[in-house]
């Protein structure tokens, strides 16, 4: 007697559905609308009408430029290709850094972004020092960040280049500094081990990827700071504000630490930065050359690329040279 049947592979798990932020944000959008006459009933009260003014205000301001700095930070991922730099970089690592500074310019990207560029550069034979020059400049300098500041800041058209200034100081004086006192086991092993670039994917399939994953993940802090920038002048007496700007190093010191816990993206923080009207502008000024440096996102980030030891070592230093950075800056444009 024979036995025959059919051979079959093994089941393929089934695919199970899980619910994310973007279903939970287009759940809370149909039932608001779903609501809205009972809304406007319950919350129409000065205070939170003020606050939802605000907050449409900053993020309807930038949300263009975060649109725009995503798209450009997916295509610099999927067609311009780290090589491009490292052959552009000079030998000495002195004169690499300033270099990279100066091509975050023309190579901009979010703080999330620069992080693994960073990685790559250093995998790709670039010299650490640029390499975290780069990572500091590219949020910082590029051309979105200073068009969003220049719409932001128009009554004050100086803060375009102090923050400009700042913002290249900061990047070029932590990459000297990597040069002089920096050490190669500091930075873990596997943030120079090399890896592919593309892992066999289309250009055009990494170009949707990484501006779905930056405008998700910069999208989620616009809000935050949309909230806060609402709450603050809401929640936050004028008075309060008054005392606090007629104490400069206090107020400096406030909004460097403001920067870092909120971890806002660039292309969006100049517009929480200027619904602050009733701060002078050093220390919005602090608050915008801190911000891309260093924050908590951006620690994070690091520890997980380099390691621990290096964010626990270049995060304190970089927030130190951050804010005097900014204050050289602000002292010789505003």
């Amino acid at each position: 007697m024979t036995i025959t049947g059919e051979i079959r592979g093994p089941r393929r798990p089934r695919a199970r559905w899980r619910v994310t932020s973007l279903e939970v944000l287009c759940g809370l959008l149909v039932l608001a609308l779903l609501l809205q006459d009972w809304l406007v009933g319950v919350l129409d009260v000065p205070a939170l009408r003020t606050g939802a003014t605000v907050f449409v205000a900053v993020c309807v301001q930038a949300m263009p430029f975060l649109v725009l700095g995503v798209l450009i930070s997916g295509a610099i991922a999927a067609f311009v290709p780290a090589s491009l730099l490292r052959r552009a970089m000079p030998r000495n690592p002195a004169l690499a850094v300033p270099v990279a500074g100066i091509a975050g310019v023309a190579l901009p990207g979010c703080e999330c972004a620069s992080v693994p560029v960073a990685r790559r550069l250093m995998q790709q034979g670039v010299a650490p020092a640029a390499a975290l020059a780069f990572l500091l400049a590219a949020p910082a300098v590029n051309p979105v960040v200073l068009v969003s500041t220049a719409v932001a800041f128009k009554d004050a058209p100086w803060m375009v280049p102090a923050r400009f200034v700042g913002s290249l100081l900061t990047a070029v004086v932590m990459g000297w500094l990597w040069t002089r006192f920096g050490k190669a086991e500091w930075i873990a092993e596997r943030a120079l081990r090399r890896i592919p670039d593309r892992d066999g994917r289309s250009r055009w399939a990494v170009f949707a990827e990484t501006a779905r994953h930056d405008l998700v993940e910069a999208g989620g802090f616009l809000v935050l700071g949309g909230v806060f920038a609402a709450v603050f002048n809401v929640l936050v007496p004028t008075a309060w504000l008054e005392t606090l700007g007629a104490q400069l190093a206090l107020a400096v010191l406030v909004m460097a630490l403001l920067a870092v816990v909120l971890a806002l993206c660039s292309e969006a923080d100049a517009f929480v930065a200027m619904s602050m009207s009733a701060l002078p502008l050093l220390p919005r000024l602090v608050f915008l050359v801190v911000g891309p440096a260093v924050d908590v996102k951006l620690v994070a980030l690091q520890a997980g690329a380099f390691g621990r030891g290096f964010a626990a070592r270049f995060a304190p230093a970089t927030f130190v040279v951050a804010v005097a950075c900014a204050l050289v800056s602000g002292w010789v444009f505003l």
